[in-house]
């Protein structure tokens, strides 16, 4: 195709260049990995000395923005003509190529390229599915001599897979693509250090990417990942990110693939920083753990504990030891063990008294058995009272709590308030309805509201109520049928009680017809005058 006729049918900016394949009428912005700000704190680290990156497939714009602002040239490559022509007009010194990788033809290598996103979408959806293993090797030939890989690779049978409801089908925009079996797509962390070796490429480090692969928030090295990371760490990493049904408790499963050192195997998406030849060094984290609007750095401190540091330049704090508040109490809930959730929130309560975190709440404190540990002391705002910071801490887990649908031993309070004000007696602390709508008002003021975007009950909680509720309803209808029977025959005994005393009436009624009766009756009435005559004289 002719430089003519190419502007013409692209009618985009002169910085967009079609090479086949690409898709006119499709657009991949809705479907991205929603890299966030550990991506940038990563990418940070890598920019320093490339002066030329690539990007394969579709990227955040944040992630784009900040490519073109620190490289010294940038080049992209897209399938979606929609999206090429929206980076070519944001980014005009970025040569853009629209269409399949394994049609492209560029000029050099590059020092960085990137492709966080995977290969999936660097090819057409409406042709031929090329094998993982070849497009792999297209991009490892377009890497320098010195040159880093950024690669992201989501696992099929990743945590995230296994707790949504929906099938894996649904999760991209093309879902309308009958998928296959890749004998070339890698199926775990150590086929995917084969097939980069394969490709010439030498890996510097191996993320394991948490929560879910569509929104990471954090990254965490397989060297961490191989150490019994704390209750304090993991519990973040379980939270359930968007509107979809899940098919079972993400908080509980993800634990479990961490209690048994699974982080790695059924991570949610693998992130692999590889190299070719011996590039300039780089600080490569251990560990990226994304907190709010900021991010933390995780480093050991020699002693085999763990420690964090808020970046850019925080003081570094060890990460707590112990339970997370929440899950201790949703526990005991669970036993309806009273008696246990009475002496937690008892002593809740006390630290709050004794000047704890005000901003902390039931997710985010941990619990050593003797004091509390917030995981992530905020700033201190203006102080309320302690009897509001503690109904505040207690309403948002009450939220939390009836909206996953967990059980708990008080079955009277239908709505998270009245919970909330049982458990302040629990505590110890009576709280009123005046408190109670102080401590909503502190926590819209904290951030967001722990109303909106509660999770829905999984679908197992729901089959297992469907179980607990059918269970309920079989003993009700069996002991309804029992009383049922037992109404029957005390009527039926009823009836013959009636039918004989009827009989008996009948039978009394003739009786005092006869003549035998008559004469009985009127020959006794002097032998009774005659007694009552005898008590009146003679007492």
């Amino acid at each position: 195709m002719t430089e003519a006729l190419e502007r013409r049918v692209c009618e985009g900016p002169g910085n967009v260049r079609l090479v086949g394949g690409e898709m006119l009428l499709w657009s991949d912005t809705g479907d991205v990995t929603g890299w966030g700000p550990v991506a940038l704190e990563l990418l940070d680290r890598l920019l320093p000395g490339a002066a030329r990156v690539l990007l394969v497939g579709p990227h955040p714009v944040g992630l784009v923005d900040r490519v073109a602002a620190r490289a010294g040239s940038v080049a992209a490559v897209l399938r979606s003509f929609p999206d090429a022509c929206a980076l070519g007009e944001r980014h005009p010194d970025a040569d853009v190529h629209c269409g399949r990788l394994d049609l492209l033809a560029l000029d050099g290598p590059y020092d960085l390229v990137l492709a966080l996103d995977g290969l999936a979408r660097a090819h057409s959806a409406e042709a031929p599915a090329v094998p993982w293993g070849e497009s792999l090797a297209a991009l490892a030939g377009l890497v320098a001599p010195g040159g880093r890989l950024a690669l992201g690779v989501r696992n099929d049978l990743g945590v995230d897979r296994l707790v949504d409801a929906c099938p894996p089908d649904r999760d991209g925009g093309d879902s309308w693509e009958p998928h296959g079996f890749d004998p070339t797509y890698p199926g775990g962390p150590v086929s995917l250090d084969a097939a980069l070796e394969s490709a010439g490429l030498r890996v510097e480090r191996c993320y394991a990417a948490y929560p879910d692969g569509r929104a990471p928030r954090a990254v965490l090295a397989r060297e961490l990942l191989a150490m019994g990371l704390p209750e304090a760490l993991t519990f973040p990493l379980s939270a359930r990110q968007g509107e979809r049904m899940p098919a079972a408790d993400p908080m509980r499963l993800t634990r479990l693939v961490f209690r048994h050192r699974l982080g790695e195997e059924l991570a949610p998406l693998w992130l692999a920083v590889a190299a070719r030849e011996e590039p300039e060094p780089v600080d490569l984290p251990l560990g990226l753990v994304e907190e709010g609007s900021s991010v933390h750095e995780l480093v050991g401190d020699g002693t085999g504990r763990l420690v964090t540091r808020r970046l850019p330049a925080g003081a570094e704090r060890p990460v707590p030891v112990g339970r997370v508040v929440e899950e201790a109490l949703v526990e005991a809930c669970a036993r309806e063990d009273v008696r246990a959730v009475r002496v937690l929130l008892a002593a809740l309560a006390q630290w709050v008294e004794d000047g704890g975190d005000v901003t902390a709440a039931a997710d985010t404190l941990v619990w050593d058995g003797d004091s509390f540990h917030p995981l992530d002391p905020g700033p201190a705002p203006p102080s309320p009272p302690p009897a509001v910071v503690l109904c505040r801490m207690l309403w948002r887990f009450a939220v939390r709590l009836l909206a996953a649908g967990r059980h708990h031993p008080w079955p009277w309070p239908l709505e998270s308030d009245q919970l909330a004000l049982t458990l302040c007696d629990l505590a110890g602390r009576p709280c009123d309805l005046a408190e109670l709508e102080a401590a909503r008002a502190f926590d819209a003021e904290l951030g967001p509201s722990a109303e909106p975007g509660d999770p829905a009950p999984t679908y197992r909680d729901l089959l297992r109520a469907r179980d607990r509720l059918a269970g309920q309803l079989i003993a009700a209808q069996g002991r309804i049928s029992r009383l049922e029977r037992r109404l029957v025959s005390r009527e039926r005994a009823l009836a013959r009680a009636r039918a004989r005393l009827r009989r008996r009436r009948h039978h009394a009624s003739v009786y005092r017809r006869t003549l035998g009766y008559r004469l009985s009756r009127g020959l006794a009435r002097p032998r009774r005058a005659a007694r009552k005559v005898m008590r009146l004289l003679y007492g």
